[in-house]
């Protein structure tokens, strides 16, 4: 399984978006910029531990969870796009 950015962008705005908070409030909790943060979950912008680290504080998680959430994802998608390997 490989490491997938974007995908760690759309599972961040999809928690955001199921807390009912607004990029501006998700990024202010974080200590990133709005467009930063937009750039992440749109997937033009891969990102490093530590802003992950703070992303997932400020959605009032651990990290693990994120990048659990994250992995489940990638392997759902993996055994979509290739069933005949799992």
């Amino acid at each position: 399984m490989e490491y997938d950015y974007k995908v760690t962008g759309q599972i961040i705005g999809c928690i955001r978006v199921q807390r009912g908070m607004s990029q501006e409030a998700l990024s202010g909790l974080a200590g990133v910029a709005r467009s930063y943060l937009a750039m992440i979950e749109n997937g033009s912008k891969n990102t490093n531990v530590e802003t992950l680290w703070r992303i997932a504080a400020a959605l009032d998680m651990r990290m693990s969870e994120l990048m659990r959430m994250v992995e489940d994802e990638i392997a759902r998608r993996t055994i979509r796009r290739n069933p005949e390997t799992f």
